[in-house]
């Protein structure tokens, strides 16, 4: 950022800065000579993001800005601003916020710092590219289980007006914004190919299976391990502003199939049976029940995953998720297998095609 640039900044936040009580009488009347603001990289968002601190090194804050100002954009500042005290209110761990100017939907947030989970993941990764799940374990075990409360306890009293994409998780979504995702962005866009007759009447059959799991529950929908911070050693949650209600295993497939992670399938189980274990201690769950609805929402999930990847890389010219493309085609291949989804024929053979064409 140039100085210009962060001066306009600094002048832009100090009203907010001021209200929020995070300015001195002093760094009000100077605060050029006070405060420093970074401009942040965010990974697949166009929001703006900017750490400011004072010249000292005390850390103030995080701010959040919409990408421009159309009501699309106010709109999911709004969600930000409005589900993020919901959750807070009922005890999840996310960051706190300190002030909220609505006209330009601007937030600020308490800084969490830099570390994300995905950065103790590699940090436990040995030379070989296994991971030390010894070192990691209690990490992903404080996940599993601080997610299960956050579906809850998030669900609780959760307005659906807060919203800005949707109500809900239901199977319209799926359809045009999971497998239709993979079908555009990846499949005709990125690999170039034409449409494969039996396909749509495939993602019809996951999508109807996939929406009989209650969407009761709060759902994060972008639970993944680059959206979870690690500060004194807890676990907590951003990037929510897309939450809205849904059902149970949707934000676990997210977590454990994540591609930047690549965590080994024994692995996923274990955390899995953690999970049901903190879930049943919360609300009732049948445990097949849920492994089917499971099996089924981590379809989606790998489909979307792959179809968001595809667009970011290609159409934003961010290059970083290119290659976790392949990564999540292999999570998908290995999906697939499971017996649940053995009436699958079309989408197996478009997944080795698609395997052969990138390697």
């Amino acid at each position: 950022m140039t100085q210009k640039n962060e001066s306009e900044n600094v002048l832009t936040l100090v009203p907010l800065l001021h209200a929020a009580g995070l300015l001195s009488r002093r760094e009000l009347d100077a605060p050029l000579a006070s405060l420093v603001v970074q401009r942040l990289a965010g990974d697949g968002s166009s929001r703006k993001f900017w750490r400011v601190w004072r010249k000292d090194g005390e850390k103030l804050c995080l701010a959040v800005a919409p990408a421009g100002n159309t009501e699309l954009d106010m709109s999911e500042a709004r969600s930000a601003r409005l589900i993020g005290v919901h959750l807070h209110d009922r005890g999840v761990r996310v960051p706190t916020q300190y002030g909220w100017d609505e006209e330009q939907g601007l937030l600020l947030f308490e800084d969490l710092g830099d570390v994300k989970l995905h950065d103790l993941v590699e940090q436990c990764r040995k030379p070989s590219g296994e991971v030390d799940l010894g070192a990691l374990r209690p990490w992903y075990v404080q996940a599993v289980q601080q997610l299960a409360l956050m579906q809850i306890h998030g669900a609780v009293d959760f307005n659906c007006d807060w919203c800005w994409d949707t109500r809900e998780y239901d199977r319209p979504l799926m359809l045009s914004r999971e497998s239709g995702y993979f079908l555009r962005a990846f499949w005709q866009e990125l690999l170039g190919q034409e449409l494969v007759p039996g396909i749509d009447e495939e993602f019809q059959w996951v999508a109807n299976t996939a929406s009989q799991a209650p969407a009761t529950f709060f759902l994060h929908r972008d639970f993944q391990s680059r959206n979870i911070m690690a500060q004194n050693g807890q676990l907590r949650f951003i990037d929510f502003q897309g939450g809205r209600m849904g059902p149970l295993g949707y934000d676990l497939a997210s977590l454990l199939i994540d591609p930047y992670t690549a965590l080994p399938s024994s692995f996923q189980e274990e955390l899995l049976l953690v999970y049901l274990d903190a879930m049943k201690a919360l609300h009732p769950v049948d445990a097949r029940q849920f492994r089917r609805e499971y099996c089924f929402l981590a379809l989606q999930r790998n489909l979307q995953i792959i179809g968001a990847f595809s667009f970011l890389s290609r159409v934003r010219g961010k290059d970083f998720f290119a290659r976790f493309i392949v990564p999540a085609l292999g999570s998908l291949a290995e999906r697939l297998l499971d017996q649940e989804l053995s009436e699958l024929r079309v989408l197996p053979r478009m997944v080795t095609q698609a395997l052969k064409l990138l390697q």
